[in-house]
């Protein structure tokens, strides 16, 4: 079996767990959901806006834009989510259009087999442990802890737009050092990915500084989310630490914006999206910093 084969169909009995721990737990809440409602317990099905942004925002995931920066401002300007549930809400709900994204452009995009492999593998064991810890956080730790990684998300971005960093070559992989270097560097992005920084922007700008090219982060940065986000996402979901109804509504609002996005993957100019990307993630973590320091919280909306 060709590896790129056997990693997808591990993905697929990945996939299959998922969906399966997540089933049962949404049917273990839903009788407490309708007596005692929480945001982890709400099963109702997802309105429209909660299902539009799930679109919105995978469709922008799949060409690289990211999408945990962009649903956190949509969760604070619209109050759909308190803050310290956010990460969990983001993992939960992005899982499954990061998944279909996995099985796309790792058949398109070519990119070295042992490389693939071990910056997955690495970011799994930190989004694993970043999990354990992150569910448990207070609401103050989170909104500081989200306020620094969007602060950082908005750099790497602001970096990549100005074209700070080098544009990488034709390589497809790394050997020696460097892919030590990219291992240790896409497990510390695993972790990070759990309190909400995105893992794509940042996987980029490391592939690229490592010299290889630029086309290769995808496969790469959506094959370890594909991984990593259903392994924390069941402790999130475990510990009761998300939204259920909007994590549902991103799932089902994903899948389909990732489908549309791959199909014009070539052709979409988007570097006016990102200063856009760029502005939105700065006054968020501006918002989420004031928020932690004054005690407060988004009053969410049913």
């Amino acid at each position: 079996m060709h590896p790129i084969t056997a990693l997808m169909s591990a993905l697929g009995v990945l996939t299959a767990i998922y969906i399966a721990g997540w089933t049962r737990a949404v049917m273990a809440v839903r009788g407490l959901g309708a007596r005692q409602p929480t945001p982890s317990t709400d099963a109702r099905f997802p309105n429209p806006l909660q299902i539009g942004l799930g679109f919105v925002t995978n469709f922008f995931d799949a060409l690289g834009i990211g999408s945990f920066a962009t649903s956190t401002a949509a969760f604070r300007f619209l109050k759909m989510v308190p803050d310290r549930i956010i990460p969990g809400t983001l993992n939960a709900g992005h899982a499954l259009p990061t998944i279909a994204q996995a099985f796309i452009f790792t058949s398109i995009i070519p990119v070295d087999i042992v490389t693939l492999f071990s910056m997955i593998a690495a970011a799994v064991a930190g989004a694993w442990l970043g999990a354990g810890v992150i569910s448990r956080w207070s609401k103050k730790k989170v909104q500081f802890g989200m306020a620094i990684a969007l602060l950082a998300a908005a750099t790497f971005f602001l970096m990549r737009q100005l074209g700070l960093f080098p544009e990488g070559s034709q390589e497809i992989g790394v050997r020696g050092t460097k892919l030590i270097i990219a291992v240790i560097g896409n497990f510390a992005l695993g972790a990070l990915m759990t309190l909400g920084i995105g893992l794509y922007a940042p996987c980029m700008i490391l592939v690229s500084l490592l010299g290889m090219s630029e086309r290769t982060a995808f496969p790469i940065m959506m094959g370890s989310c594909a991984f990593l986000m259903p392994v924390g996402s069941l402790r999130f979901i475990r510990e009761q630490s998300y939204s259920l109804r909007n994590a549902l509504g991103l799932a089902i609002g994903g899948i389909p914006g990732v489908y549309v996005a791959a199909r014009i993957f070539e052709t979409l100019p988007i570097y006016a999206v990102r200063w856009l990307v760029i502005g939105v993630v700065l006054y968020t973590s501006v918002t989420m910093l004031l928020a932690a320091r004054s005690g407060d919280d988004v009053e969410t909306r049913g």
